[in-house]
């Protein structure tokens, strides 16, 4: 297959991918990280409310380059967004193929794992809060593209690469890119004695073997230094949690980095009222977590351990593919182990609360990621082949599935919102009219149900993205940016507190707001408008919410 068709089925299964997944720009997280890009371009934007998404910007060059290129292209925001937001799909899919191409030897393996991948980038991570990618354009998308080449330089011994590679990473999402520098560090371990496993998983094949047929653990060459190589890994992962990922030099690099930098927010102390936000952060307690959430913890290490011993039968006869795919299950093993590890020492404990927000447990977005990787290679190898009916009979349902799982998430909105299409739902149309500035000031400040996202019809779409206009502090988006920058703690409470009560307000209470925070302009639900209120005007108004102006 030559190269232009390699890349033409590449951007039909990127294509295919977010259709199944669907395109919902301002959509959740993105009520930050589509602010910060358009305050880049347009610094007035914002006045009042740009620390809920600033402090943190301060770690990455996503919103720089992202507003870089719109400045440099000319482009529409919505068209490039999208454009940046197909690319990082295609960039995953693409390292994807590259990594099946090295751990399968058939060309029906090497599609049937990316075609996997791309079906399931929606499929929730168990515990984290995130799936594969989002619905929009995220910085961890770009990372994610970035420490998969990383993971291809590994297996090909090309350490330097990787090294560039983890680099861009972390220029985009400085937490994904830890975890993707851990990774790697454990795949070029492996890699050290040849790809021949340690004492370790020597003992725990031989202990899940029958004694009958292998009453003695099998032995390798490379084994003698086993103990050596896990006493250097141990020292080069110590210590700190923020810095465990990293060799001692990079560690030392990396704390000059953040001396360098005005990343203070990261050690501050913490406040009731901080600790009032992280608590809604459920996916951080581990103690109330569902049996199933700890189910899509446990199974990935039995699942990685099938396909471990699956790629050393068949790699019997040496085939690279086979070793190459064991080295990695392998080396996913231990990452995942080490990796929980941390996770619980750092969320059990209370003392260390404030390490919390890093969210340790998303470490198992690359063990997913990848185990799905795997999964599909096998299965289009095994099962698959080139039997066009399997193909249909195995990848329609599945992407059926998917499909009707996002409509059921985001049932009154528009499943591909694209550029120049109108708004679907009525909260999208009111955003819509604010922006405009003819009909609403750019310096004014609105307030909002504190649980604006979760309102039916809503669709969990951000209001400071979409409306691009200030707001005061919600309860379901904002208190994840407080848990990691603790400053704007008593302030998130404060405003969250004034809104309290939301859908019994009265007259007197818009006037508190004006009074107190300089709210100029209010997004109300008509059940609260049901009654006149004296000191609001209402020039825009759908079947389900008004914009009104506090007189």
């Amino acid at each position: 297959m030559t190269r232009r068709h390699t890349f033409a089925i590449l951007l039909l299964l990127t294509a295919a991918a977010i259709t199944i997944q669907g395109y919902h720009p301002g959509l959740e997280d993105d009520a930050y990280y589509l602010a910060a890009i358009k305050q880049d371009l347009n610094p007035t934007l914002y006045p009042h409310d740009a620390d809920f998404f600033r402090l943190q910007f301060q770690a990455t060059i996503f919103d720089k380059l992202i507003a870089a290129s719109i400045r440099l292209t000319h482009l529409p925001i919505s068209a490039a967004i999208l454009l940046w937001h197909f690319a990082a799909t295609l960039a995953i899919l693409a390292a994807c193929l590259a990594i099946a191409r090295r751990c399968f030897p058939k060309s029906e393996a090497h599609w049937s794992a990316v075609a996997t991948v791309a079906a399931l980038l929606t499929i929730p991570v168990s515990g984290t809060g995130i799936s594969l990618t989002d619905q929009y354009l995220h910085p961890r998308a770009l990372a994610t593209a970035a420490i998969m080449g990383a993971i291809v330089a590994i297996l090909d011994n090309r350490h330097a690469k990787a090294a560039l590679f983890l680099i861009a990473a972390a220029a985009m999402h400085v937490i994904m890119a830890a975890y993707g520098a851990s990774l790697c560090l454990f795949l070029y371990w492996n890699s050290r004695h040849g790809g021949c496993p340690t004492q370790a998983w020597f003992w725990l094949e031989w202990g899940l073997s029958s004694a009958s047929r292998n009453p003695r653990p099998p032995t390798c060459r490379s084994q003698l230094t086993a103990h050596s190589h896990l006493s250097n890994l141990s020292s080069a992962l110590a210590i700190s949690p923020l810095t465990s990922h990293l060799s001692p030099l990079t560690s030392r690099a990396t704390l000059w980095l953040a001396l360098a930098l005005p990343l203070h927010w990261l050690f501050q102390p913490t406040t009731q009222a901080w600790r009032d936000a992280a608590a809604t952060r459920h996916f951080n307690l581990l103690t109330h977590w569902p049996w199933y959430e700890w189910l899509g913890v446990i199974a990935p290490f039995a699942i990685l351990y099938y396909f471990a011993r699956q790629a050393r039968t068949e790699g019997a006869n040496q085939a690279p593919e086979s070793q190459a795919r064991a080295h990695l299950a392998i080396g996913l093993i231990y990452y995942s182990a080490f990796q929980l590890a941390v996770a619980l020492i750092i969320l059990l404990p209370p003392q260390l609360e404030r390490l919390r927000p890093f969210e340790p447990m998303r470490y198992l977005h690359l063990v997913y990621l990848l185990m799905f990787l795997i999964a599909g290679g096998i299965i289009g190898q095994h099962i698959l082949g080139r039997h066009t009916y399997r193909w249909l009979l195995f990848f329609l349902p599945l992407s059926a599935g998917m499909f009707y799982a996002q409509r059921q998430m985001y049932p009154a909105t528009a499943h591909l919102e694209l550029p120049g299409r109108a708004p679907a739902n009525d909260y999208l149309r009111a955003f819509a009219w604010i922006k405009q500035k003819e009909n609403t000031p750019t310096d004014a400040l609105f307030a909002l149900d504190p649980y604006y996202m979760q309102q039916p019809g809503e669709d969990f779409h951000g209001f400071r993205a979409l409306a691009e206009r200030s707001s005061l502090a919600d309860m379901v988006k904002d208190p994840g940016m407080v848990a990691r920058v603790p400053t704007l703690a008593e302030r998130w409470q404060k405003e969250v507190q004034a809104s309290k009560n939301w859908q019994n307000f009265t007259a007197k209470d818009f006037e508190n707001l004006k009074t107190n925070f300089g709210v100029t302009w209010v997004v109300l639900a008509h059940a609260v408008t049901a009654e006149p209120l004296t000191p609001l005007v209402c020039p825009y108004e759908n079947r389900t919410v008004a914009v009104c102006r506090v007189e």
